[in-house]
């Protein structure tokens, strides 16, 4: 089951296609490694150069992803910067990137071994230790793969508008960091992980991933300043089959939930404003409505854990990014005619009454 009730384009829009990119903002969600689905996705898409973007709001590896690109837009070949990006993910020491201890992975024990009662035990043990205590230096891979793979001067001087969300700890609240201030820290902030990192401290306040409270933000793509068409990638499933009765695929569906949640709240907020517009219970200009469609995890990532979000081994990273290419293809041929026109999705549908 999706998230949304795809409403595909019809032959009369297929046949009024226009040629050339077509505006566009994206939203992406941040996922850990699976974030190399989003990679296919763009690396399809700017293969055919069917988009022009004009903005990007992101959150943890979709604000890697998000600069990545923009710096790539600036120097002319965003395939290549986000291909480097990976590249330098897979090349910096493994998990730690994305925050999973080398002392439970390394090894790379077989799953049932993993699903062990007393395998997990241990886990709990280990992640029952801060960041504070097992990482007093705080070192953070992180950093360095930004610094090989993103030229900040270049993406401070862009025109693409960059939107980066993170955690405000103290004040339990989102910033929104924006292109002409960004900073590696900035991105590491918003995908730190606090059970594994110590929090990243910017202008005084500590900050924690961004995706506990918007995964991604989209309102800051609801003004004028930006293309009225968003094209929303997501990496956590939101609908499964089966209700998880494992320890372990208890915690995986519990973090799809939570990390889904800002998500779901947004999407219904919007619907909810579509409802009203196209009723005439808004003030003329009190709200512009978007034209969404969407690139889903569901269908495409349902078959991975939790754990795989640590897991940058660069045949895995691929796999994700096939997967990425092939979900991009299939939306470029039912979905893409309606950029510019409609919305190809249905957010009444999942959003527009109570359930």
């Amino acid at each position: 089951m999706a998230l949304f009730r795809r409403k595909a384009a019809e032959a009369a829009e297929v046949a009024a296609l226009p040629s050339g990119p077509r505006p566009v903002s994206l939203a992406l969600q941040g996922g850990g490694a699976h974030g190399a689905f989003q990679w296919g996705v763009l690396d399809r898409l700017f293969e055919v150069e069917a988009l022009d973007v004009r903005a990007v709001s992101a959150v943890s590896a979709g604000a890697m992803n998000g600069a990545a690109l923009v710096s790539g837009l600036a120097a002319g070949d965003p395939r290549a910067a986000l291909d480097k990006l990976w590249r330098e993910v897979n090349q910096s020491g493994g998990r730690n990137v994305f925050g999973d201890s080398a002392l439970w992975n390394a090894a790379r024990p077989p799953d049932w071994l993993k699903d062990n009662p007393f395998w997990r035990a241990g886990e709990t043990l280990a992640m029952s230790m801060s960041p504070y205590e097992f990482n007093p230096l705080n070192h953070n891979p992180l950093k360095r793969v930004l610094a090989n793979a993103v030229d900040f001067a270049a993406v401070r001087a862009s025109d693409v508008r960059l939107f980066v969300a993170a955690t405000a700890v103290r004040q339990a609240r989102i910033r929104l960091f924006e292109t002409t201030e960004l900073t590696a820290e900035m991105l590491m902030a918003s995908a730190c992980l606090p059970h594994l990192f110590q929090a990243v401290e910017i202008e005084g306040e500590p900050y924690w991933d961004g995706g506990y409270l918007a995964n991604p933000p989209l309102w800051p793509l609801t003004g004028t300043e930006t293309p009225q068409d968003v094209l929303l990638i997501t990496l956590n499933p939101m609908a499964r089959d089966e209700t998880p009765r494992a320890a372990g695929d208890i915690v995986d569906r519990l973090n799809e939930i939570v990390f889904n949640a800002p998500l779901v709240a947004e999407l219904r907020a919007i619907a909810m404003a579509e409802d009203l517009h196209a009723q005439g219970q808004l003030k003329p200009g009190a709200y512009r409505p978007l034209r969404l469609h969407a690139i889903e995890a569901d269908g495409w990532l349902p078959d991975l854990s939790l754990r795989s979000k640590f897991d940058t081994e660069w045949s895995f990273l691929n796999e994700l990014k096939a997967r990425g290419r092939a979900a991009a293809d299939d939306w470029l041929s039912t979905c893409l005619p309606t950029v510019g026109l409609r919305s190809s999705v249905d957010l009444q549908a999942r959003f527009g009454q109570p359930m």
